[in-house]
């Protein structure tokens, strides 16, 4: 079997390797690893190096889906700025990155983050191809284990007591792990939130306009998704989505909060 193009200021990674998740020992801040079934690379950073991807072996570093035909020949490329790793689809199948974010042909690249990046290539018969990622840290290198370090806790976002009633009405399917979850209507809420405090005075009006008083502070101090400026239409319910799943990654809310409304 031929092999693939040998990387520049790099080394082979074998396809026994079973998974980049737990990272690459790298001594070079900034190294990218990339690793399909078939094997890969590690290549340390330089401006403009490049390592291709795709089904032709014989002219890519990494190949992917070799016996796949709705892969292309050159599907994609990781591209160094100096400082950064940059992928980009040149396929006509489009990339799914991590969980939900997907490259297009000829869309503009996208910047890697430090770490562990999944990509996901659908062939044929629902069959995907996957291509794992790791960069070493920019700043730190490959770090050490932290056996013996204390945990850093997680950092709420400051909610009144009657923004957290609310939101965790509003939020409440999220917290029960539903499938598919979404936020619960502003009239529903209102209603139920009337029942539980029937001297507030609550209205869907009043739901609607605290929930937009927490995504615009929260979008002010520098989270994304919450206004209606960043998202395209139609937006439906993602500003509350969004919202809300901020909420519980950040430990704002959690499924214990139901208590205040499972009376």
């Amino acid at each position: 079997m031929c092999g693939t193009l040998e990387p520049e200021d790099g080394e082979r990674i074998p396809a026994e390797q079973n998974s980049l998740v737990r990272g690459m020992r790298a001594t070079t801040p900034g190294t990218v690893s990339v690793l399909s079934l078939a094997g890969g690379v590690s290549v340390r950073p330089k401006k403009g190096r490049e390592i291709i991807f795709g089904r032709n072996r014989p002219l890519v570093h990494v190949c992917v889906g070799e016996n796949d035909l709705r892969i292309s020949r050159r599907h994609g490329t990781l591209i160094c700025d100096g400082n950064r790793w940059w992928v980009s689809n040149a396929g006509a199948q489009p990339i799914r990155i991590a969980e939900s974010h997907m490259l297009f042909q000829d869309e503009q690249p996208i910047p890697l983050d430090a770490g562990y990046t999944p990509m996901f290539i659908r062939g044929s018969q629902r069959r995907e191809h996957v291509l794992e990622i790791f960069v070493a840290d920019i700043d730190r290198g490959q770090q050490g284990p932290l056996h013996e370090h204390g945990t850093l806790p997680a950092t709420p976002h400051r909610l009144d007591e009657v923004e957290k009633l609310a939101l965790t009405v509003l939020g409440q399917r999220y917290l029960r792990h539903e499938r598919n979850p979404q936020p619960w209507t502003w009239k529903a809420t209102a209603e139920l939130l009337g029942e539980m405090q029937p001297d507030f005075g609550w209205k869907p009006r009043r739901v609607e306009e605290l929930v937009a008083g927490v995504r615009h502070r929260l979008s002010r101090a520098g989270f994304a998704g919450l206004t209606a400026e960043e998202m395209p239409q139609p937006i439906g319910n993602m500003l509350n989505h969004n919202l809300i799943q901020e909420l519980m990654r950040s430990g704002t809310l959690v499924p214990c909060d139901l208590e205040r409304i499972d009376l």
